[in-house]
């Protein structure tokens, strides 16, 4: 069942909120491939928020394989199902192999991370 809400004290857009939202769900198991999601006006009229916050999320989560849509039948949760863990690991095998290039020491590449993940 699909099901979301946002916060107007979130300090996230709330494109963002709904795409991440989606995305825990598919983690979660709540919303498996093959389910279907609502439509952009639905979903809009459904959460209160204009139908190009909810089209912006939707696209989003279909260029990182979430969503696919499948014409005049809607937008369905895809057959690959959470494809995110996979995209994460090749931006970190992109990023070893940058910072290795670069001659830098793990260390550093490190540090680095954890303040990306700090800021």
């Amino acid at each position: 069942m699909f099901h979301v809400e946002l916060s107007t004290d979130s300090t996230q857009p709330p494109y963002e909120q709904l795409r991440m939202a989606v995305i825990e769900q598919v983690r979660a198991g709540t919303l498996t491939a093959g389910t279907k999601i609502p439509t952009v006006r639905a979903l809009a009229a459904d959460l209160g928020i204009a139908p190009n916050t909810v089209a912006r999320a939707y696209r989003e989560l279909e260029a990182d394989g979430v969503l696919e849509t499948r014409g005049r039948q809607g937008s369905f949760i895809a057959s690959s199902g959470d494809p995110t863990r996979d995209i994460a690991g090749r931006a970190a095998v992109d990023y070893v192999a940058t910072v290795r290039r670069l001659g830098l020491p793990d260390s550093d590449a490190l540090e680095f991370v954890r303040r990306a993940l700090d800021s």
